[in-house]
This record gives C-alpha cells, sequence and structure tokens, in this order.
C-alpha cells in the first residue's frame, strides 16, 4: 500500500477540522500522512491499527493522539461490525505561532512534543474524554473550541497514555516530496481566484506535464483539476454565510460561469449552494 500525502482543510468558520464518520471507509486515503496532529475516537467497530511501526487491533473506545506527518492507516480501513469515528485534526499553530507558549499550556506543549510517538490512552482517559468529543458533534464552532482546549488538557494530563512505538521514530517523509506537495498546494491557494494553469504548476515542480499529472494523482489520488475546484468549493462554503450572490461567489473563487460552479459544488458537498446556504440559517 502506498504512502500518500492527505490535504486537510479547517472547517467553515473553525481554525481545525473536525469530523464524525459513521461508515467504514468514508476517508478514501488509507496508509496516508499530514501535517496536522489528530485526535481519533473510535466508539465502535473493531480493525486493524498501524501508526508507524506499531501494528495491532484496536476495539470500540480506542482514543489515540498521532503526530504530524506519522503515517498511519485509516481506521475505517478493514473494519469490522458498526463503525463510528470522530476525528479532530489541528496544526500546532491553530489558534497563533505563540499559541502553545503561554505558561497555561505547558502540559499540552509537552503532549505535542510527544505526538511523534502515537500515544493511546487508558480507560479512565476515555471516560473523560469520549463524552467531550461526542458533545462536539452538535456544538457552534466557539463551542467546539472550548471543548477541543479541555480535551488536550485531559490528554496531556493524562496518567494512563501509552506509547504506540517505544522506539521513538520519527518519520521523515521525503523532504523532496513533501516540499513538492507544499509548493502545489501554496500556488494553488494563491491563485485560486484566476485560471490555474496545469503547465505553470508542473513548471514550479521540475516535470513535465503528463509526468505532474500522475505524480500528483499517485500522491493525492486526485487529479490536479478535481484538487483546484475542491479547494474552490471550500473557499465558497466560507463566502456562503455571507449574503453576497451565490453568482457572485462562484465567480470569486475562480469558476467561470454559474452552471459549472452549481454542478461543481454539489459533486463536492452533496448539494446545491442555494441549500448549502440555506442550511447554515
Amino acid at each position: 500500500m502506498k504512502l500518500q500525502f492527505e490535504k486537510l482543510e479547517p472547517e467553515t468558520g473553525s481554525s481545525f477540522r473536525f469530523a464524525h464518520h459513521t461508515e467504514p471507509n468514508a476517508c478514501w486515503v488509507h496508509w496516508h500522512y499530514h501535517p496536522e496532529y489528530e485526535i481519533v475516537y473510535i466508539p465502535g467497530g473493531t480493525g486493524p491499527r498501524q501508526v508507524g511501526t506499531h501494528r495491532s487491533r484496536y476495539e470500540a473506545g480506542e482514543l489515540i493522539f498521532i503526530g504530524p506527518n506519522v503515517p498511519h492507516l485509516d481506521f475505517s480501513h478493514g473494519c469490522v461490525e458498526g463503525y463510528e469515528e470522530i476525528v479532530v485534526q489541528l496544526r500546532d499553530d491553530f489558534l497563533g505561532e505563540t499559541f502553545l507558549q503561554r505558561p497555561e499550556l505547558s502540559a499540552v506543549r509537552r503532549l505535542f512534543e510527544q505526538a511523534h510517538r502515537g500515544l493511546t490512552f487508558g480507560t479512565q482517559t476515555r471516560q473523560q474524554v469520549a463524552p467531550l468529543l461526542v458533545d462536539m458533534i452538535e456544538q457552534s464552532p466557539f463551542d467546539r473550541l472550548l471543548t477541543l482546549l479541555r480535551v488536550l488538557q485531559v490528554l496531556a494530563c493524562a496518567a494512563d497514555g501509552e506509547w504506540l512505538h517505544t522506539d521513538g521514530i520519527q518519520f521523515a517523509i521525503n523532504p523532496k516530496e513533501q516540499e513538492r506537495i507544499n509548493r502545489v498546494c501554496h500556488y494553488v491557494e494563491q491563485h485560486f481566484e484566476s485560471p490555474v494553469d496545469v503547465r505553470v504548476v508542473a513548471d514550479l515542480v521540475n516535470l513535465s506535464v503528463p509526468a505532474f499529472c500522475r505524480y500528483f494523482k499517485r500522491m493525492t489520488r486526485l487529479t490536479f483539476t478535481d484538487f483546484v475546484n475542491e479547494y474552490r468549493v471550500n473557499q465558497a462554503r466560507h463566502l456562503l454565510q455571507s449574503a453576497r450572490p451565490i453568482s457572485d461567489i462562484g465567480f470569486a473563487v475562480g469558476f467561470n460561469n454559474l452552471s459549472h460552479f452549481n454542478k461543481t459544488f454539489r459533486e463536492v458537498t452533496g448539494q446545491t449552494p442555494s441549500a448549502y446556504r440555506k442550511a447554515l440559517i
């Protein structure tokens, strides 16, 4: 199974990403890595657990904290029985570059420093953290943030945390590959409002267009066009919280006609832009 990069973005109106999955394989990336820290809680299901060099099986109630760029298997992969998963993904600077330097967060800072080993937690911590994560499913972005800070503090002070791979290996994803992907993502972030020429992007990473397209699909399982369109749709989701006309939003995020915007938005989110806006009210 090839190791793949997963590009993550915070949820609309949030500085981190929260997801609640109730079906196996809800995530399309299996053996993967990303620069975000990740909290995983599995209320239901059992399956293979692979985090870094560690391999075992997990049972319902599993609670794990994984550091950035640590390769891990999607927990729904190979899952049996009724599956449910709550995932929180965040950067160490999700509340600013000096966030972890606050004296009140010294324990959380130590937690983040240990995360490259992968941490699993015992019954006592699970009983404290599980209801907090479940509450986050229905909470507003502001309340979710407050709850997340509480979750991090509980994990940081837990006495029943165990390292998953005790050899302490810190995984170094091929710097060249990571730099390439980051360069492409940064270019899209800076130019998504205008036509994005794949030839320009291929030149950025010193590849021919065919070689770049194969490389990008191999690393992300998305065509470059699909990646750009998904990024544009995610930006549109932010703008749909305003009263700005939907047609203006479509053009503002780089779509050249309203029909294409509506079609792509529905393919990505399962809703039309107007239905998505109504659901926010």
